[in-house]
Protein backbone atom coordinates (compact mmCIF):
# COMPACT_ATOMS: atom_id res chain seq x y z
CA UNK A 1 0.00 0.00 0.00
CA UNK A 2 1.33 3.43 -1.03
CA UNK A 3 2.33 5.53 2.13
CA UNK A 4 1.83 9.60 2.13
CA UNK A 5 3.57 12.30 3.12
CA UNK A 6 2.02 15.84 4.28
CA UNK A 7 3.88 18.55 4.17
CA UNK A 8 2.93 21.84 5.91
CA UNK A 9 4.90 24.97 4.10
CA UNK A 10 5.90 23.00 1.14
CA UNK A 11 5.82 25.39 -1.59
CA UNK A 12 9.18 27.13 -0.17
CA UNK A 13 12.87 26.08 -1.18
CA UNK A 14 13.32 22.77 0.52
CA UNK A 15 9.79 21.70 0.50
CA UNK A 16 10.03 22.00 -3.70
CA UNK A 17 13.25 19.40 -3.32
CA UNK A 18 11.91 17.35 -0.84
CA UNK A 19 8.44 16.69 -2.69
CA UNK A 20 10.57 15.98 -5.76
CA UNK A 21 12.54 13.36 -3.58
CA UNK A 22 9.06 12.02 -2.10
CA UNK A 23 7.42 11.20 -4.95
CA UNK A 24 10.53 9.45 -6.89
CA UNK A 25 10.52 7.63 -4.05
CA UNK A 26 7.16 6.37 -4.28
CA UNK A 27 5.16 8.34 -1.61
CA UNK A 28 2.01 10.30 -2.50
CA UNK A 29 2.65 13.75 -1.35
CA UNK A 30 0.27 16.35 -0.12
CA UNK A 31 1.00 20.07 0.96
CA UNK A 32 -1.33 22.37 3.59
CA UNK A 33 -0.69 25.83 1.93
CA UNK A 34 -2.48 28.97 1.93
CA UNK A 35 -3.47 28.36 -1.53
CA UNK A 36 -4.19 25.84 -4.05
CA UNK A 37 -1.04 24.85 -6.02
CA UNK A 38 -0.59 24.36 -9.85
CA UNK A 39 1.08 21.07 -9.51
CA UNK A 40 -1.01 18.16 -10.26
CA UNK A 41 1.50 15.71 -8.69
CA UNK A 42 0.24 16.65 -5.12
CA UNK A 43 -2.75 17.41 -3.16
CA UNK A 44 -3.22 20.53 -1.36
CA UNK A 45 -5.40 21.19 1.72
CA UNK A 46 -5.95 24.89 1.93
CA UNK A 47 -5.97 26.10 5.51
CA UNK A 48 -6.47 29.70 7.31
CA UNK A 49 -4.76 29.97 10.30
CA UNK A 50 -5.90 32.92 11.38
CA UNK A 51 -9.95 31.34 11.66
CA UNK A 52 -8.28 27.86 12.04
CA UNK A 53 -10.47 26.23 9.11
CA UNK A 54 -9.17 23.33 6.68
CA UNK A 55 -10.22 19.93 5.94
CA UNK A 56 -9.58 17.85 8.56
CA UNK A 57 -10.91 14.64 6.86
CA UNK A 58 -8.19 14.91 4.50
CA UNK A 59 -5.01 16.05 6.88
CA UNK A 60 -5.95 12.58 8.87
CA UNK A 61 -5.56 10.07 5.69
CA UNK A 62 -1.57 10.82 5.48
CA UNK A 63 0.82 8.57 7.26
CA UNK A 64 3.87 11.58 7.80
CA UNK A 65 3.63 14.71 8.57
CA UNK A 66 6.82 17.37 7.65
CA UNK A 67 6.40 21.08 8.86
CA UNK A 68 8.24 23.55 7.09
CA UNK A 69 6.47 26.56 8.47
CA UNK A 70 7.84 29.86 9.29
CA UNK A 71 7.72 33.52 7.59
CA UNK A 72 11.68 34.12 6.27
CA UNK A 73 13.87 35.28 8.97
CA UNK A 74 16.08 37.67 6.73
CA UNK A 75 13.22 39.00 4.39
CA UNK A 76 12.60 41.92 6.00
CA UNK A 77 13.76 44.43 8.83
CA UNK A 78 13.06 43.17 12.13
CA UNK A 79 10.94 45.33 13.83
CA UNK A 80 8.90 44.10 16.96
CA UNK A 81 6.21 43.18 14.65
CA UNK A 82 8.27 41.51 12.26
CA UNK A 83 9.93 39.49 15.16
CA UNK A 84 6.56 38.56 16.30
CA UNK A 85 5.55 37.21 12.99
CA UNK A 86 8.55 35.09 12.34
CA UNK A 87 7.72 33.32 16.01
CA UNK A 88 4.38 33.07 15.93
CA UNK A 89 4.30 31.93 11.94
CA UNK A 90 6.15 28.71 13.60
CA UNK A 91 4.30 28.43 16.87
CA UNK A 92 0.70 28.73 15.63
CA UNK A 93 1.06 26.42 12.58
CA UNK A 94 2.77 23.45 14.93
CA UNK A 95 0.10 24.63 17.54
CA UNK A 96 -2.76 24.24 15.10
CA UNK A 97 -1.30 20.46 13.49
CA UNK A 98 -1.23 19.45 17.48
CA UNK A 99 -5.08 20.34 17.72
CA UNK A 100 -6.28 19.07 15.03
CA UNK A 101 -4.10 15.15 15.12
CA UNK A 102 -5.07 15.16 18.75
CA UNK A 103 -8.33 15.85 19.25
CA UNK A 104 -9.24 13.45 15.77
CA UNK A 105 -6.84 10.79 17.82
CA UNK A 106 -4.66 10.62 14.59
CA UNK A 107 -1.39 8.25 15.00
CA UNK A 108 1.07 10.01 12.13
CA UNK A 109 3.53 7.36 12.17
CA UNK A 110 6.25 10.22 13.03
CA UNK A 111 6.94 13.89 12.48
CA UNK A 112 9.34 15.66 11.71
CA UNK A 113 9.77 19.94 11.72
CA UNK A 114 12.33 22.27 10.48
CA UNK A 115 14.48 24.28 13.40
CA UNK A 116 17.39 26.21 13.27
CA UNK A 117 20.67 25.96 14.10
CA UNK A 118 19.90 29.46 15.23
CA UNK A 119 19.14 27.77 18.61
CA UNK A 120 23.04 27.74 19.84
CA UNK A 121 23.14 31.61 19.34
CA UNK A 122 25.33 33.22 16.99
CA UNK A 123 28.84 34.27 18.52
CA UNK A 124 31.51 33.77 17.06
CA UNK A 125 34.00 31.05 18.77
CA UNK A 126 35.86 27.71 18.11
CA UNK A 127 33.42 25.67 20.39
CA UNK A 128 31.28 22.71 17.73
CA UNK A 129 27.84 23.15 19.03
CA UNK A 130 26.07 19.09 19.64
CA UNK A 131 22.82 18.97 20.35
CA UNK A 132 23.09 18.56 23.98
CA UNK A 133 24.22 22.29 24.72
CA UNK A 134 22.09 24.64 25.62
CA UNK A 135 19.94 27.60 23.99
CA UNK A 136 21.88 30.97 23.25
CA UNK A 137 20.29 34.32 23.94
CA UNK A 138 20.16 36.17 21.50
CA UNK A 139 16.27 36.42 18.97
CA UNK A 140 17.18 33.37 16.65
CA UNK A 141 17.68 31.39 19.51
CA UNK A 142 14.69 32.87 21.28
CA UNK A 143 12.91 31.69 18.39
CA UNK A 144 13.99 28.24 17.93
CA UNK A 145 13.69 27.25 21.71
CA UNK A 146 9.70 28.26 21.11
CA UNK A 147 9.80 26.56 18.11
CA UNK A 148 10.89 23.43 19.22
CA UNK A 149 8.83 23.61 22.58
CA UNK A 150 5.57 23.47 20.08
CA UNK A 151 7.51 20.86 17.80
CA UNK A 152 7.95 18.28 20.89
CA UNK A 153 4.44 18.99 22.17
CA UNK A 154 3.60 15.34 19.85
CA UNK A 155 5.49 13.84 22.04
CA UNK A 156 2.49 13.98 24.40
CA UNK A 157 0.57 11.78 21.89
CA UNK A 158 3.23 8.79 21.43
CA UNK A 159 4.38 9.65 17.93
CA UNK A 160 7.86 9.87 17.10
CA UNK A 161 8.92 13.55 16.92
CA UNK A 162 11.90 14.90 15.49
CA UNK A 163 13.57 18.61 14.46
CA UNK A 164 16.01 19.16 11.93
CA UNK A 165 18.40 21.94 12.94
CA UNK A 166 19.09 23.61 9.78
CA UNK A 167 22.82 25.51 8.77
CA UNK A 168 22.46 27.92 6.06
CA UNK A 169 20.68 25.81 2.99
CA UNK A 170 22.96 26.44 -0.05
CA UNK A 171 20.50 26.19 -3.24
CA UNK A 172 21.72 28.59 -6.52
CA UNK A 173 17.45 29.05 -6.85
CA UNK A 174 17.08 30.89 -3.88
CA UNK A 175 18.18 31.69 -0.22
CA UNK A 176 21.61 32.91 1.07
CA UNK A 177 24.12 31.26 -1.61
CA UNK A 178 21.96 33.06 -4.32
CA UNK A 179 22.73 36.60 -2.82
CA UNK A 180 26.54 35.94 -1.59
CA UNK A 181 27.03 34.63 -5.24
CA UNK A 182 25.33 37.79 -6.56
CA UNK A 183 28.34 40.79 -6.18
CA UNK A 184 30.48 37.76 -6.94
CA UNK A 185 29.64 37.87 -10.16
CA UNK A 186 29.93 40.76 -10.41
CA UNK A 187 33.54 41.71 -9.36
CA UNK A 188 31.77 43.00 -6.28
CA UNK A 189 32.52 40.57 -3.71
CA UNK A 190 33.70 40.56 -0.31
CA UNK A 191 34.18 39.43 2.91
CA UNK A 192 31.92 40.39 5.27
CA UNK A 193 32.85 42.23 8.53
CA UNK A 194 36.06 40.44 9.78
CA UNK A 195 35.39 37.30 7.52
CA UNK A 196 36.34 34.74 10.53
CA UNK A 197 32.45 34.30 11.43
CA UNK A 198 31.64 30.75 10.91
CA UNK A 199 29.00 29.36 7.90
CA UNK A 200 27.15 26.14 9.14
CA UNK A 201 25.86 25.05 5.59
CA UNK A 202 24.18 22.41 4.01
CA UNK A 203 23.52 21.27 0.52
CA UNK A 204 19.72 21.32 -0.36
CA UNK A 205 19.78 18.00 -1.29
CA UNK A 206 21.15 16.37 1.67
CA UNK A 207 18.65 18.65 3.99
CA UNK A 208 15.65 16.98 2.22
CA UNK A 209 17.23 13.64 2.60
CA UNK A 210 18.12 14.54 5.71
CA UNK A 211 14.38 14.99 6.38
CA UNK A 212 13.45 12.06 4.74
CA UNK A 213 15.60 10.01 6.78
CA UNK A 214 14.52 10.87 9.99
CA UNK A 215 10.93 10.72 9.02
CA UNK A 216 11.38 7.11 7.90
CA UNK A 217 13.51 5.93 10.60
CA UNK A 218 10.66 7.47 13.27
CA UNK A 219 13.70 9.18 15.23
CA UNK A 220 13.13 11.73 18.35
CA UNK A 221 14.79 14.76 19.50
CA UNK A 222 16.88 17.38 17.77
CA UNK A 223 19.06 16.52 15.12
CA UNK A 224 21.51 19.21 13.57
CA UNK A 225 21.76 19.34 9.92
CA UNK A 226 25.15 21.19 8.41
CA UNK A 227 27.97 19.47 6.72
CA UNK A 228 31.54 17.70 7.44
CA UNK A 229 33.48 21.23 7.03
CA UNK A 230 33.58 23.84 9.06
CA UNK A 231 33.99 27.20 6.88
CA UNK A 232 34.55 30.87 8.05
CA UNK A 233 33.08 33.42 5.82
CA UNK A 234 35.98 34.64 4.13
CA UNK A 235 36.71 30.73 3.14
CA UNK A 236 33.34 30.52 2.11
CA UNK A 237 33.12 33.97 0.01
CA UNK A 238 36.71 32.75 -1.86
CA UNK A 239 35.18 28.76 -2.24
CA UNK A 240 32.33 30.71 -4.16
CA UNK A 241 34.34 32.91 -6.22
CA UNK A 242 36.77 30.30 -7.47
CA UNK A 243 33.94 28.24 -8.64
CA UNK A 244 32.64 31.03 -10.50
CA UNK A 245 36.03 31.59 -11.20
CA UNK A 246 35.67 35.16 -10.29
CA UNK A 247 38.60 37.37 -8.48
CA UNK A 248 38.02 38.89 -5.08
CA UNK A 249 39.41 42.46 -5.34
CA UNK A 250 38.10 44.04 -2.49
CA UNK A 251 38.47 44.38 1.13
CA UNK A 252 36.01 43.47 3.48
CA UNK A 253 33.11 44.88 4.05
CA UNK A 254 33.16 46.82 7.32
CA UNK A 255 30.88 45.58 10.19
CA UNK A 256 29.28 48.95 10.46
CA UNK A 257 28.06 49.28 7.09
CA UNK A 258 26.38 45.84 7.17
CA UNK A 259 24.30 47.13 10.27
CA UNK A 260 23.84 50.37 8.33
CA UNK A 261 22.63 48.04 5.93
CA UNK A 262 20.49 45.31 7.79
CA UNK A 263 20.16 46.93 10.92
CA UNK A 264 19.84 44.22 14.05
CA UNK A 265 19.50 41.17 10.99
CA UNK A 266 23.39 41.65 10.54
CA UNK A 267 24.12 38.97 13.11
CA UNK A 268 23.03 36.81 10.56
CA UNK A 269 25.58 37.59 8.47
CA UNK A 270 28.12 39.18 10.44
CA UNK A 271 28.29 35.99 13.35
CA UNK A 272 27.43 32.22 13.16
CA UNK A 273 28.92 29.21 15.04
CA UNK A 274 30.21 25.54 14.20
CA UNK A 275 27.66 22.86 14.68
CA UNK A 276 28.62 19.02 14.67
CA UNK A 277 26.64 16.18 12.62
CA UNK A 278 27.69 13.37 14.75
CA UNK A 279 24.18 12.55 16.02
CA UNK A 280 22.39 12.28 13.11
CA UNK A 281 25.77 10.31 11.23
CA UNK A 282 25.76 7.92 14.14
CA UNK A 283 21.77 7.54 13.41
CA UNK A 284 23.11 6.66 10.15
CA UNK A 285 22.73 9.11 7.84
CA UNK A 286 25.19 9.69 5.24
CA UNK A 287 25.77 13.21 3.57
CA UNK A 288 26.33 13.26 -0.10
CA UNK A 289 28.13 16.88 -0.10
CA UNK A 290 30.51 16.89 2.93
CA UNK A 291 33.02 19.65 1.35
CA UNK A 292 31.81 22.91 0.48
CA UNK A 293 33.66 22.58 -2.56
CA UNK A 294 32.17 19.22 -3.50
CA UNK A 295 28.67 20.95 -3.03
CA UNK A 296 29.38 24.17 -5.04
CA UNK A 297 30.96 22.85 -7.42
CA UNK A 298 27.38 20.26 -7.71
CA UNK A 299 25.20 23.91 -7.42
CA UNK A 300 27.21 25.09 -10.44
CA UNK A 301 28.22 22.97 -12.73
Amino acid sequence: MQESVLISGGSGLVGNVLTDLLLGKGYKVGHISRSKSSDSRIETIVWDLRSKTIDIEKVVKYDYLINLVGAGIADKKWTAERKREIIDSRVDALNFLFEITKNNQHQFKSIVSASAVGYYGFETSDHIFTEIDKPGNDFLAETCLKWEKAVFQFNELNIPTSAVRIGIVLSTDGGALKELARPIKLFAGAPLGSGKQYIPWIHIKDVSRQFIYQMESKLSGPYNASADEHRTNAEFTKDVAAVLNKPLILPNVPTFVMKIILGERAMIVLKGNKTSNKKIKDAGFKYKFSSLKLALEDLYN
